[in-house]
């Protein structure tokens, strides 16, 4: 974690993406600085969710800047990208220091949507939502490994194979 970095409260984060459809909802933690730049979930080019998302909805892997793209994906396969922190204080893009949390109102979310599974992007979002939604939702959520750069131990195979058998059953053809 890089302590020289001071905190800064953020938030709101961004609103979430769904459609009417929604079955399965993936949660990050909060959107990182260069997602909160572009006003889009997994904004980083080197964030490997884009591109496991095409794979594993058999769609072209969008471009970085193709939002439509990207909106088409989630909804056209029956999921909802949100995250689990609406406002926190970070250092940087470092889910390590995250403090300050107000949760995101999935409770919400669920009230409008047919989300019948949740999936955490993350041991931090895991954590988060286990902590202060699961006990509002009464869903239990699946830890899926982190798509982030800074999670490369994980390799795109790996990511893969553990996101395609979790999802398998969700991702609408």
């Amino acid at each position: 974690m890089n302590t020289k970095q001071p905190y800064t409260h953020v938030g709101p984060g961004l609103p979430p993406l769904y459609g009417a459809q929604a079955k399965a909802l993936i949660l990050g933690s909060f959107p990182s600085p260069k997602s909160r730049t572009q006003g889009f979930y997994y904004g980083h080019p080197q964030n490997r969710f884009w591109p496991l998302m095409a794979t594993l909805t058999h769609s072209p892997t969008p471009a970085w800047e193709d939002l439509d793209a990207k909106r088409a994906i989630i909804i056209g396969s029956g999921l909802a990208v949100w995250d689990v922190i609406h406002a926190c204080s970070i250092r940087g893009a470092s889910d390590a220091s995250i403090k300050d949390v107000v949760p995101n109102d999935i409770a919400a979310l669920l009230a409008k949507a047919p989300i019948e599974a949740v999936f955490c992007n993350g041991a931090t979002a895991y954590r988060i939502y286990t902590k202060y939604l699961q006990p509002v939702t009464g869903l239990a959520a699946v830890k899926l490994p982190s798509t982030s750069p800074a999670n490369a131990a994980c390799r795109p195979e790996m990511l893969r194979q553990v996101w395609g058998t979790a999802l398998a059953d969700w991702i609408t053809k």
